[in-house]
């Protein structure tokens, strides 16, 4: 039943009753990427269900989506800013720590849970048929409304310490798409190698932790040494929180090839990740 990808039903002469045709996929994949449309209602439903659940019995509610990134902006202006004396580049350091922090909690809070879904989701995944990829991608949707959430908040500091947005502030949607895009990519990738190999998950929760001090969120990149400067233009997470930053806190153009280099791996990444997850649905029915 696993590799059941195209269902027929056809109407014989004479006979009222249907005739079912079950055929494989053709070629080394199938994408199928008109399902996803077909299915946007029960990708709509299991991203309303993952809100409702994770805010369901919380005395403070979507509240929790503006205090993880301001506790940690507090601890960080603390130690980095204060004791640490980490420069910010002539802004406010709670401004320069935050403007990173709600893209980066959107991309880890994606991650983390978005590597568990199938498995979470494991008595739909094994009894009903549906584009397997809504699963994980449900994660990343219902972690945009903490985004958001965290956004307005955003705002409400930009005022406190009068900070004005200038013309490119119009360039923060392309570091959004792109920050969007490199999360359903490692996500896809994540999820689907976790239903084979359990230990995929507490990997990632460490990676997490060490991917977040190899980002410049609580740092400047101009403060890197030029030594080690390729290993953080390799993260395409720096050219996305450094990109946030340029044209909300600084108002100044960023850098044009770190950009680049972060949109070519996020579309290579996403690309392969995609492709390598609907190669893998086929068995996970039969493997969860």
């Amino acid at each position: 039943m696993a590799a059941v990808r195209e269902i027929e039903f056809q109407t014989q002469r004479g006979d009222s009753l249907p005739v079912l045709r079950i055929r494989p996929s053709k070629g080394w994949v199938s994408l199928k990427l008109g399902e996803l449309w077909q299915y946007r209602e029960l990708l709509y439903f299991l991203t309303w269900r993952d809100i409702k659940v994770r805010y369901k019995q919380t005395a403070l509610g979507a509240a929790w989506a503006i205090i993880q990134p301001v506790m940690t902006m507090v601890v960080f202006s603390l130690f980095f800013g204060k004791l640490g004396k980490i420069p910010s580049d002539g802004v406010p350091y709670p401004i320069f720590a935050y403007a990173a922090l709600v893209p980066w909690f959107f991309f880890s809070n994606s991650v983390a849970s978005g590597t568990l879904s199938l498995i979470t989701y494991r008595n739909i995944v094994t009894k009903t048929y549906y584009p397997r990829e809504i699963v994980p991608l449900a994660q990343v949707c219902s972690r945009l409304i903490d985004f958001f959430a965290a956004s307005v908040f955003y705002a409400g500091f930009m005022a406190y310490y009068r900070v004005s947005l200038g013309p490119w502030a119009l360039m923060t949607p392309v570091f959004f798409a792109l920050l969007i895009l490199f999360t359903v990519g490692f996500t896809l990738a994540t999820s689907a190698i976790n239903v084979f190999y359990r230990d995929v998950n507490p990997v990632v929760q460490i990676a997490l932790q060490l991917w977040l001090y190899l980002t410049p969120v609580a740092y400047p990149l101009s403060k890197i040494s030029s030594r080690f400067r390729w290993v953080f233009v390799l993260n395409p997470l720096t050219a996305i929180v450094e990109g946030f930053r340029s044209s909300l806190v600084f108002g100044r153009a960023p850098d044009w090839n770190i950009v680049s280099v972060s949109a070519a791996l996020t579309l290579v990444l996403f690309a392969a990740a995609f492709v390598m997850f609907k190669r893998m649905d086929k068995y996970f029915a039969d493997v969860i």
